[in-house]
C-alpha cells in the first residue's frame, strides 16, 4: 500500500495519485477494462501476489473506481469499472500514447487502438473542450481555481 496520502492536498494530480499512484493499480484497471473481471484472471495476467491484489482491488472499490459483483454462491466476485473508473481509463490512454511514442522501441507499440466511431487505428489527442484546438503543456497556463489552497 501507498505510505504517503496525497488525498488532502489541494492538487488534482496528487489526489489522482492517491487513487492510482501505486504501480499495480493502473495495470489492474487496464486488465478490468480489457475484460478480465475475475481475481484469478487478473492475478495470472499480472503475476501479482494474492495479498497485494486483494489490497489493490479493495482500495479501488473503496475509491469508487471498481465495483464488485457476485458471480457464484460462494463469496466470489467479478470486478467492473464504474463511471468514475471508465473516465480514469482515459488517463491510461494518454499514458499509452506517451509510452508508445517514447518507450516502444523498434518493435513498435504492443497494442493498437481502433476507434469505434470511424473504425481507424488511432491514438488519443488532447483537445480543448471549449474551442477544439490541441491542448498540451505548452498551450496552457495554470491559474488558481476555486479549490486552490489559501
Amino acid at each position: 500500500m501507498q505510505r504517503t496520502s496525497f488525498g488532502d492536498m489541494a492538487c488534482s494530480i496528487a489526489r489522482t495519485l492517491d487513487v492510482i499512484g501505486e504501480p499495480w493499480s493502473p495495470l489492474i484497471l487496464r486488465d478490468v477494462w480489457v475484460g478480465m473481471s475475475r481475481f484469478d484472471q487478473i492475478q495470472a495476467d499480472l503475476g501479482i501476489s494474492r495479498k497485494v491484489l486483494t489490497e489493490r482491488l479493495n482500495h479501488l472499490v473503496d475509491e469508487g473506481v471498481l465495483e464488485r459483483r457476485p458471480y457464484d454462491r460462494r463469496p466470489r466476485f467479478e470486478y467492473h469499472l464504474t463511471t468514475k473508473g471508465t473516465e480514469l481509463v482515459d488517463l491510461l490512454l494518454v499514458m499509452t500514447r506517451w509510452g508508445d511514442a517514447w518507450l516502444a522501441g523498434k518493435a513498435g507499440p504492443p497494442v493498437l487502438y481502433r476507434h469505434h466511431a470511424c473504425g481507424e487505428i488511432s491514438t488519443v489527442d488532447l483537445r480543448c473542450a471549449h474551442c477544439g484546438e490541441p491542448m498540451h503543456a505548452g498551450d496552457v497556463e495554470p491559474v488558481a481555481g476555486p479549490g486552490a489552497a489559501a
